[in-house]
């Protein structure tokens, strides 16, 4: 099969003139982006590249990230991409849970920094320029072309993870091909197609926005991630560089930019705004429908069905506010609204949302019985098939799904899946802290976010201290945004935690 990464050398050969990725510092045209792919690839081949293993990348956002993922899918490995901001401790444990076997470091600087325990000598960009130079690069690279199947692994992405520890997911090529493909053709991409990059690196979110253009033919814009999180340099940027595409907006981020008085003219020439992550309610509600000039996109999926399920497009007059629509499903992708025996509800019911087809994950990484439980038999598909059961909870109406929330613990924070847990148990680490429950809250303009609920010896221990220990391990989209301080957890008759109690006691502080 043809990888996204076999897209971009057919780009390079066809039209090696044409601008593949924009900086601040200059242009990458296809040919020059292929031809650094495939150097890169034949160092990964010469280093045990292959299918079926697993190659963190280490690179900061920029040309060198889209080089080095596109590099590993180009060897035929999977990627699983570290956002190297992040806390040492957490890509630690993300390339642990993730099975990572090889290392491709921007350079020895950054990974003596990062100090992962991945066995063998790294592999880094900075060998590039050798490579290139002698011809080992690209000659080894032709001369062991690796024969991609669809049911070889793509990459590796994280969820938050009920156990307190992130949660390794299992994407093959069947489900990342299917997507960026069904993006490209869905959205009407092309030569034209201008993309600003806005999704983190190690959010799978950016390979949406970073390769459905490439795949394409069209221009990525990749920018510093400070310039594109802040209005007064996003608008600018947009008109600078001619951007017309979006594909990795979360709601939050627009309603960011709905709240200046230059609201209208942040997006002038965007065509097509994506959003996913969250809740898009707020944001319509609020009449941030009109703000858009372009085609907007809700669209809804996990992580375990490679980024996204169902789309719809929200209409430029009278938008639904009323019910949070996620619409109908992608292309090769079948949604079913079953109840807790896994049998169909009748349109209208509310149904647990069951993914199936070609996005539905492998599983997760050792983790047998966790994948049990949420990948099952479909019921109602042909022999072999399998379900994701989300948790989410939905009925259908004549214009698709309506999204209903979830049926347990989990929530969205910024367009990330967190499982309050993981933030419990990195609290219980702390030395004064001796019961720790995690909520979710809503602000004014309708924006979740994290609230701690801590008992222990805290009289000496500020919110900033707690904050600076869990830095040592969380990102910071996990980070509460406040602290309440109990004698104790109020529970139930059964003795769980009364997580109604909790609510109403961090509304009054």
């Amino acid at each position: 099969m043809r990888t996204f990464a076999d897209e971009i050398a057919a780009h390079g050969a066809a039209a090696p003139d044409r601008v593949a990725l924009t900086t601040p510092t200059g242009d990458v045209t296809y040919g020059e982006l292929a031809a650094r792919v495939e150097a890169v690839a034949g160092l990964l081949r010469r280093a045990g590249a292959g299918p079926e293993r697993v190659c963190a990348v280490a690179v900061e956002r920029g040309p060198d990230a889209v080089v080095a993922m596109a590099a590993v899918v180009r060897a035929g490995a999977a990627f699983l991409t570290l956002d190297v901001e992040q806390p040492p401790a957490r890509l630690t444990a993300l390339v642990t849970s993730g099975g990572a076997d090889l290392l491709l470091a921007a350079d020895d600087a950054l990974a003596a920094r990062l100090d992962l325990p991945i066995p063998g000598r790294p592999v880094l960009l900075t060998d590039e320029t050798t490579a290139t130079a002698t011809g080992t690069g690209t000659a080894t690279a032709r001369r062991e072309p690796v024969a991609v199947t669809p049911d070889l692994l793509a990459y590796v992405s994280h969820t938050s993870g009920t156990t307190g520890e992130p949660s390794a997911v299992l994407i093959e090529h069947r489900g990342l091909d299917n997507y960026l493909r069904f993006v490209a053709r869905d959205f009407g991409l092309g030569p034209d197609t201008v993309a600003l990059q806005v999704a983190p690196l190690g959010y799978d979110a950016s390979i949406r926005d970073t390769f459905a253009p490439l795949l394409a033919g069209g221009r990525v814009v990749l920018l510093p991630r400070g310039e594109v999180l802040r209005p007064e340099s996003f608008g600018p940027a947009v008109r600078q560089y001619g951007v017309n595409t979006l594909l990795s907006v979360t709601p939050s981020f627009l309603s960011h930019l709905a709240g200046r008085p230059d609201a209208g003219e942040l997006l002038d020439g965007v065509r097509l705004m994506v959003s996913s992550g969250e809740s898009l309610r707020p944001y319509l509600t609020a009449g941030g429908r009109a703000l858009v000039p372009g085609r907007l996109v809700n669209q809804y999926g996990p992580t375990e069905c490679t980024m996204t399920s169902t789309r719809h497009t929200v209409p430029a007059a009278a938008p639904d506010t009323d019910n949070d629509v996620i619409g109908t499903p992608i292309d090769g992708v079948v949604v079913r609204l079953l109840d807790a025996s896994l049998a169909p509800v009748a349109d209208g019911e509310v149904g647990e949302v069951c993914i199936g087809g070609a996005g539905v994950a492998r599983g997760y990484r050792a983790r047998p019985g966790r994948t049990a439980e949420r990948f099952v038999p479909d019921p109602l598909g042909p022999p072999g098939a399998r379900l994701y059961r989300t948790g989410d909870l939905a009925r259908r109406s004549p214009d698709g799904l309506h999204y209903l929330g979830r049926s347990d613990r989990q929530i969205k924070i910024r367009g990330y899946r967190v499982d309050p847990a993981e933030v419990e148990g990195a609290l219980l680490t702390h030395d004064a802290v001796a019961g720790a429950v995690v909520t979710a809250d809503t602000d004014a303009q309708g924006r979740v976010f994290l609230l701690a609920h801590v008992t222990g010896t805290l009289d000496t221990v500020t919110d900033p201290a707690l904050r600076l220990h869990l830095a040592r391990t969380l990102p910071p989209y996990l980070m509460p945004r406040r602290f309440v301080r109990l004698a104790e957890l109020p529970t139930t008759r059964g003795g769980k935690t009364d997580r109604t109690a909790l609510a109403q006691a961090g509304a009054g502080r």
